[in-house]
């Protein structure tokens, strides 16, 4: 049922308005970035559904297409984008893609040809020949796609063949995308931009760029929250331990990578303590950064004594990013529970308040465990001194992982 759709006006359902009108203007207060209603978000699990659909998308772009990412790495995916992208060009559609130096350094010399060539506007992010060196360390981490300035992506996955499939075994990572229909994409684009600036003087063009009144598309509520590379405490932080503080009932969360500083681990302690049922969903034997998954191996056991239940996704490398919290918001987007997402990179996330959305995710997040195998406490008390060696080792650098 969705949100402006209801017509039970009993006791519950009056309970959980005042809820979602509660977290709503808790979010707008304490983040400062009003939410819009009358969008849609459509869940895209895994390659299989994600890249046909954004594919899709920029295929059948008439005027625009906007590409922000953080990993653009070789392989026929990467292929397949940058000769979409290019074909779009050679019509006359005004392509932008902006790279992350870092991030896509892998990328072929010949794709970023192939679309120059073609008439794609190419840009990268603080490329690394020149980079000052305290910008080294402050990469932009989004990931973004809007076409037409009607339809916008957003979520973990990058482009890469690491992405494709369907989570089946190792060389097909879990991931979740999201496409978006309605006010937000205005929050997205306008995350693109905030990093195209830093590029190129050029941010729209009156010829091209029409800003249309973006249409009612569902009955979701999004707010767009931006985190920002700079020293200081961001908003994605900021956002973060909010959705923890108004947990009443289930926090499920599910991150690539968990380096939680310390007030993070205080705050998801105690949600525990005062009765949340605390689920985190971590990768398990494929992650792809094992000093990262070391780094949050050292916060486990005080997570555990406070009740907070850890696991580890068996089948493949776990990238998604998703928090959802008692049923009614969702927050989706790029940043994991790390430093790196919390204060090092550029970060855009979506906050979703819509029960059904939310639903689904979590009825996601329930067969992903499935999958997947709970750490035991009291083994993990037991873990050997190795372990142990490895955690301390890894401790000094927990600020920039």
């Amino acid at each position: 049922m969705g949100l402006h759709r209801v017509v039970d006006d009993g006791p519950v359902e009056v309970h959980r308005r005042d809820r979602i009108d509660r977290i709503r203007r808790t979010l707008e207060g304490v983040i400062g970035v009003p939410a819009t209603e009358g969008n849609r978000l459509e869940v895209l699990r895994n390659g299989d559904r994600i890249f046909p659909a954004m594919l899709e998308a920029i295929e059948g772009a008439e005027h625009t297409i906007d590409l922000l990412t953080f990993v653009y790495w070789q392989g026929e995916i990467g292929t397949r984008f940058a000769e979409s992208l290019a074909a779009r060009a050679l019509v006359g559609v005004r392509v932008r893609v902006l790279l992350d130096a870092w991030g896509a350094h892998p990328i072929e010399r010949s794709l970023i040809d192939l679309m120059e060539d073609a008439g794609v506007l190419v840009r990268w992010f603080r490329p690394l020949r020149r980079l000052e060196p305290s910008k080294m360390d402050h990469r932009t981490h989004r990931k973004v796609l809007i076409v037409d300035e009607s339809v916008g992506f957003t979520g973990g996955v990058g482009i890469a063949d690491e992405w494709r499939g369907d989570a089946r075994d190792e060389s097909e990572w879990r991931d979740s995308h999201f496409r978006v229909t309605g006010p937000a994409v205005d929050g997205l684009r306008a995350a693109f931009l905030d990093n195209w600036a830093e590029t190129d003087a050029v941010l729209f063009d009156e010829d091209v760029d029409r800003f249309p009144q973006q249409p009612v598309a569902g009955t979701t509520i999004v707010q767009c929250v931006r985190g920002a590379s700079e020293t200081g405490w961001a908003d994605v932080s900021t956002l973060y331990l909010t959705l923890m503080q108004l947990a009443e009932e289930h926090l499920r969360i599910t991150t690539a990578y968990f380096v939680p500083d310390e007030d993070l681990c205080q705050r998801l302690c105690d949600a525990a303590d005062r009765g949340v049922a605390v689920q985190i969903l971590l990768p398990g034997p494929h992650a792809d950064k094992r000093f990262v998954q070391l780094g949050g191996e050292a916060s486990y056991a005080q997570l555990m004594e406070h009740g907070v239940e850890l696991w580890n996704f068996q089948p493949s490398m776990l990238h998604a990013k998703v928090m959802t919290v008692d049923g009614l918001v969702a927050n989706v987007g790029s940043s994991n529970l790390n430093a790196r997402s919390t204060e090092l990179d550029e970060e855009v996330n979506l906050v979703a308040i819509d029960p059904e959305l939310v639903h689904v995710l979590d009825e996601q997040f329930e067969e992903d465990l499935e999958r997947s195998v709970r750490i035991n406490p009291e083994r993990w008390d037991d873990r050997s001194l190795g372990q142990r060696a490895l955690e301390k080792l890894v401790t000094p650098v927990r600020d920039h992982i």
